[in-house]
């Protein structure tokens, strides 16, 4: 089993949280894209942008509950 004050420090760590909140402002700008123009272009930027910040998300969300 797994110590349970170590397990609350890791989840604690302020860097999570950093990387939390830069994959909200990256997702943030994807949907921000979305709205420059209605092409090709301008779409797939933003699903590749919100992809992204979507990955970092879920990273930082894993690392918080390990």
């Amino acid at each position: 089993m797994s110590n349970p004050a170590k397990s609350a420090e890791n989840a604690n760590n302020p860097s999570h949280y950093i990387l939390l909140t830069i994959a909200t402002f990256i997702g943030l700008a994807g949907v921000f894209v979305r709205f420059l123009g209605d092409s090709f272009f301008w779409t797939s930027l933003s699903n590749v942008i919100l992809i992204v910040g979507i990955i970092i998300s879920l990273k930082a969300v894993f690392a918080i509950m390990k």
